[in-house]
């Protein structure tokens, strides 16, 4: 696998436990909060199994700021997936727009230095 794919192949993994160890439990109101943490830090875990991974490889191709934006965009998509699909919520136009911002900010991250 390539070694710029694979620190993204990571994040992608490591962000989909953090959105169900984040928002996960919404689904499950009736549960006692102790209990939804316990279960949250357990899947946090798993979470950052993946991550710390994925940021050690990757800070060897990528900076440290490009490896956060590709966990930022990488967190957007998951999440915009997992709110559809998981929550049953609906993404508007506003959503969409404030994520093409986002993932605007992203380019100029990975454009280099303007001068």
């Amino acid at each position: 696998m390539s070694p710029k794919i694979a620190p993204v192949l990571l994040l992608l993994i490591s962000n989909v436990f953090m959105t169900f160890a984040w928002y996960g439990h919404l689904k499950f109101e009736n549960r006692p909060l102790y209990l939804v943490i316990l279960v949250s830090w357990l899947i946090a875990l798993a979470e950052y199994c993946f991550a710390v991974p994925a940021n050690r490889l990757g800070h060897e191709i990528y900076s440290a700021a490009e490896l956060k934006t590709i966990q930022e965009v990488i967190t957007l998509v998951v999440f915009a997936v997992f709110s559809v699909l998981y929550l049953g919520e609906k993404l508007t136009l506003n959503h969409l727009v404030g994520f093409g911002f986002i993932c605007l900010g992203a380019f100029f991250v990975f454009k280099g230095p303007l001068r």
